[in-house]
């Protein structure tokens, strides 16, 4: 259970990096408690949409991973940042959240194009390398048993 809070945390943090310095990526989180915890709940779904759909997609695109010597990682991982940016953007989840908080990255939802790729893969480059140095970070922890 620890290690879902740390992660989503971890998710959060470089989500917000990746809002600050990406510019095509909007997120914007204000002072107010409920803007938190709205990252907070991005984060949680960009967790679990990297738990449950990115094992399959790379396993898919295993063939073209070997000829692209892994580009194609890049390109999985924006895909994902595009999945968690949908699923938030739904209308039913605005509704049951009773929140009008977006997330867009490339101006998608609800503008497709390569804008929203592109901007999706440099925030998924953004977001690997800040989560990457959080767990870094974060070692001691899981070397001491916590």
């Amino acid at each position: 259970m620890l290690d879902l809070v740390v992660k989503v945390a971890v998710n959060a943090a470089a989500l917000v990096v990746a809002a600050t310095y990406v510019p095509d990526v909007r997120l914007n989180p204000r002072d107010k408690l409920e803007d938190w915890v709205m990252i907070a709940l991005i984060a949680l779904i960009f967790a679990l949409v990297n738990s449950y759909l990115r094992p399959v997609l790379r396993f898919l695109a295993m063939p073209v991973g070997f000829m692209t010597m892994g580009l194609v990682a890049f390109v999985i991982n924006g895909a994902m940042l595009l999945v968690t940016a949908w699923l938030v953007n739904i209308q039913q989840v605005q509704d049951l959240l009773k929140s009008s908080f977006a997330f867009q990255v490339g101006g998608y939802p609800p503008t497709w194009g390569y804008a929203a790729i592109g901007a999706a893969v440099v925030a998924s480059v953004v977001i690997s390398v800040v989560a990457t140095l959080l767990e870094l970070v974060l070692l001691p922890r899981k070397v001491i048993g916590l």
